[in-house]
């Protein structure tokens, strides 16, 4: 679990230095966004048959750092949306 905790903000650092930009997101936003992109990233990988869910593999990470670039964008957005309207 600590392992899947530390991958997890590992994936949603990266993810914010890939993603151009300032991203106003604090720590447990990166850690869940991160965490959020593990899973995707695991089960992609689950279902090419690279391996489980739970092991770390290059698909995987590839893939969980690619959705964590993805959420961290879409969380963004909303983000902005919600600040725009409260103006």
């Amino acid at each position: 679990m600590i392992g899947f905790i530390v991958a997890g903000l590992i994936i949603g650092a990266l993810a914010r230095l890939i993603k151009p930009g300032k991203q106003n997101l604090g720590l447990l936003a990166t850690l869940l966004l991160g965490l959020a992109g593990s899973v995707i990233g695991g089960v992609v990988a689950s279902l090419l048959g690279t391996g489980d869910i739970f092991e770390l593999n290059f698909l995987g990470f590839i893939v969980a750092v690619i959705a964590s670039v993805l959420l961290v964008g879409t969380a963004e957005a909303v983000a902005g949306r919600r600040n725009s309207m409260r103006r």
